[in-house]
């Protein structure tokens, strides 16, 4: 099919995950109760990702509030698409995996209020019909051109996902569930900032949550629910997946009167994660360092040193060790970890899907790579000289000038940016009256981490099936964030599987086909018989 998956199958087996909430005294209304009928049947045409088209009849539930006290409605709601019918063949998804796809970018504000289709979620706006019913150009492989330039498809105006996994996900008789999201710009009349940390993770939580509470109406199987987000929503995506049921969310999400239920999901799909925000100016530097900006204009070299020394010893700490046996993980080895198991593997793929003339003609363009045996080797150093300019200077997530994104993500009340590292504040350039951060900073980065619930508090209600990409062109964090990752799910046993998209950039998704069928693999979706026929 090119889609993933047998559509209109029914999910059997696998590891059910409990429905009991942590500890969290918040409590369900009617508010809370999903209309089984307040869905609208609608039809689309997906092209799949080898441009196989497939008509789609689904039933569309328009933006529902999913918590009972919500700060903003138009962020704090979601859209379900349950497939009925696919290509004239009946199916009944009440047990088929639920893809939640947030569309966040750049920890801004998403909303799915004025959706009127699947897909909603990931338009250019965050909000309303995506421009056709067939997924974006960047749903398909990448055309092999060894640049960057699809990677702009996969992403919305702020960064955030498209619709194309949405669209395959419901052409594969998935259910698709998107929800909105409050943002760090979102300021009320007062002036009071109310979309930052830890906003948008709680409001994904409650989102979970009502799912799960809505077990048996809702449709699809609320025990397997698959999130999947790009950019800051891979982080959040990631952090979800990590965090399932941690207490340390409870009275937030008891303020805006989630559902009594479970906020944990079977499955992490995270696209280029902006994540483990309090160490990534160090490995930023440790990764990209020695790259100029796109000026031509070298960064100070004195800050970057620092942030070096900040990242090795943060490493060393970790204690993690490489995937298939590669051993410890050091500043000092990371360059030939990443080298060894990342990008040569994913040049290697690259070269060997391109004819004998387009081979010959990329190699002779990029004399750095080695092709010997059906196989690419090069240097780490060459490697960042063919990646060329970095995109953030120094330091790239806590700016001394509080210009970067994530300083107004940790803004609070009326105060639009904050530091939120000590090296951060220290060096403040804005004239602040203190060089420390604020006293509510550690539990902060502490719920918006997902590093925390896996390194310092280990959450055995985790997700233990994880989906990681990352283009080698991406320099809008450091490789390491994502390895990092993908090594502590490794090193606990969750099934990881993680690579690489050669030459491409922030929010590429080249195997989305892939991803569908690899939640079908996770969650025994289609193991089982055949769904109804009506």
């Amino acid at each position: 099919m090119g889609i993933g998956a047998t559509a209109g199958v029914a999910a059997v087996g696998g590891i059910a995950l409990s429905a009991q909430a942590s500890s969290s005294s918040s409590s369900s209304s009617d508010s809370l109760k999903f209309d089984v009928d307040g869905y609208s049947k609608l039809t689309t045409t997906v092209t799949d990702t080898e441009g196989t088209e497939h008509n789609v009849t689904y039933h569309f539930w328009k933006a529902i509030t999913y918590v009972a006290n919500p700060v903003d409605a138009t962020y704090q709601s979601l859209i379900v698409s349950a497939p009925v019918e696919i290509d004239g063949t009946a199916v009944d998804p009440t047990n088929a995996p639920i893809l939640l796809a947030n569309s966040i970018g750049g920890y801004m504000p998403s909303s799915v209020a004025d959706a009127t289709a699947v897909g909603g979620g990931g338009s250019a706006a965050g909000g309303g019909t995506p421009p056709s019913g067939a997924a974006p150009s960047g749903a398909a492989p990448s055309s092999s051109t060894g640049t960057t330039s699809n990677a702009n498809s996969n992403t919305n105006a702020t960064g955030g996902a498209t619709s194309s996994n949405q669209l395959l996900a419901l052409a594969a008789g998935y259910v698709v569930i998107e929800p909105g999201a409050r943002g760090r710009t979102l300021k009320n009349s007062d002036g009071e900032y109310y979309g930052t940390a830890p906003a948008a993770i709680v409001d994904l939580k409650a989102a979970v949550r009502y799912i799960r509470a809505n077990k048996g109406l809702i449709p699809g199987n609320v025990e397997r629910i698959v999130s999947a987000g790009t950019s800051a929503g891979g982080a959040l995506s990631s952090l979800l997946g990590a965090s399932g049921d941690s207490p340390i969310y409870d009275k937030y999400l008891k303020e805006l009167g989630a559902a009594d239920a479970s906020d944990a999901i079977f499955a992490v799909g995270a696209w280029c994660p902006i994540t483990d925000l309090e160490h990534a100016d160090g490995a930023y530097e440790w990764n990209w360092g020695t790259n100029d900006l796109s000026t031509g204009k070298q960064v100070d070299q004195s800050v970057s040193k620092d942030l070096k020394a900040q990242f090795a010893e943060y490493q060393a700490g970790l204690k993690l060790r490489g995937l298939d046996g590669f051993g410890p993980l050091t500043a000092r080895n990371y360059d030939d970890y990443l080298v060894e198991q990342y990008l040569q593997p994913s040049a290697t793929k690259y070269l060997a899907a391109l004819s004998d003339s387009d081979r010959e003609t990329y190699l002779a363009k990029n004399t750095f790579i080695t092709w010997s045996g059906g196989r690419a080797t090069f240097a780490w150093d060459d490697f960042l000289t063919h990646v060329g300019a970095r995109k953030k200077d120094t330091p790239a997530f806590d700016a001394f000038d509080l210009s970067a994104g994530e300083n107004n993500e940790f803004g609070a009340g009326t105060t639009e940016t904050r530091h939120f590292t000590a090296y951060g504040a220290k060096n403040d350039s804005t004239g602040l009256s203190t060089k420390r951060v604020a006293a509510d900073i550690p539990e902060k980065l502490n719920l918006m981490n997902p590093m925390f619930h896996l390194v310092e508090k280990v959450n055995d209600r985790r997700s233990k099936h994880w989906w990681i990409r990352l283009g080698t062109s991406d320099s809008d964090t450091s490789h390491v964030i994502s390895a990092n990752l993908a090594a502590r799910l490794d090193n606990l046993g969750d099934d990881v599987n993680h690579l690489y998209y050669w030459d491409e950039g922030h929010g590429a998704n080249t195997d989305p086909g892939d991803f569908i069928t690899w939640i079908a693999t996770v969650t025994s979706y289609g193991k089982g018989k055949k769904g109804k026929r009506n």
